[in-house]
């Protein structure tokens, strides 16, 4: 005997099975968050090219007649000078890199209480990185020495930069820590937010108790 379609049990569609799960709970966004975070830090450290710096150290010095507090400014000027496109076009040619390149591999800092220079080069090659921080300081030093007659004052290298050891660039366990940390915490602001609004949007929608009529109670 065949079945009519009125007799066919039905068949639960798609939708009706998603309809039947449990509702997530109300905490969710926070491990997602540090889940996703871990993901794109661990990508992050592993797809990321490993950056090393090496620092190479100039000093200001006096001459003899000269007081001893134009070292200090000296080198405040000749450390803004390092960057500068003509110290890093004497520099390029040492350093194996062009002038634009140049540009984002070095950095130079000072000290408001010391008359040191420090050039700080960046490559992906720890030999490349303080080839670049000792070419940039050896075009410093010349520079200065161009003008030391009239100024009382010349840089002498005080440290030559070494290649490093390791990395400055996160590596994968570091980068994967900072952003479950950093996935944890968006998830935790979600949470902040979000109970305020579920609490709210059942209250919205709660329908007035209906009233009695008088009529109805007559006829009951």
């Amino acid at each position: 005997m065949t079945e009519s379609p009125e007799q066919r049990p039905a068949v639960p569609g798609r939708f009706s099975r998603l309809r039947s799960l449990p509702p997530l709970p109300l905490w969710w966004p926070l491990p997602a968050g540090v889940l996703l975070g871990a993901a794109c830090g661990l990508s992050y450290g592993l797809l990321t090219a490993p950056q090393y710096t090496a620092t190479g150290y100039a000093m200001a010095v006096t001459d003899k007649g000269t007081d001893s507090a134009a070292a200090l400014g000296f080198a405040q000027s000749y450390g803004r000078l390092a960057t500068s496109d003509s110290t890093l076009t004497y520099a390029h040619g040492a350093a194996g890199e062009s002038v634009r390149d140049l540009r984002a591999q070095v950095r130079s800092e000072t000290s408001p209480d010391s008359p040191m220079i420090a050039v700080t080069g960046t490559s992906g090659s720890p030999r490349r990185a303080a080839e670049i921080a000792n070419a940039v300081v050896e075009a410093v030093i010349v520079s200065s020495g161009h003008v030391a007659k009239d100024t009382g004052v010349k840089l002498i290298k005080f440290g030559h930069a070494v290649p490093p050891d390791e990395p400055v660039s996160p590596s994968a366990p570091l980068g994967t820590a900072v952003g479950a940390s950093a996935g944890g915490l968006l998830g935790g602001l979600v949470l902040l937010v979000r109970p305020r609004r579920a609490r709210r949007n059942p209250e919205a929608h709660v329908p007035a108790p209906a009233q009695t009529t008088a009529d109805e109670k007559e006829l009951v």
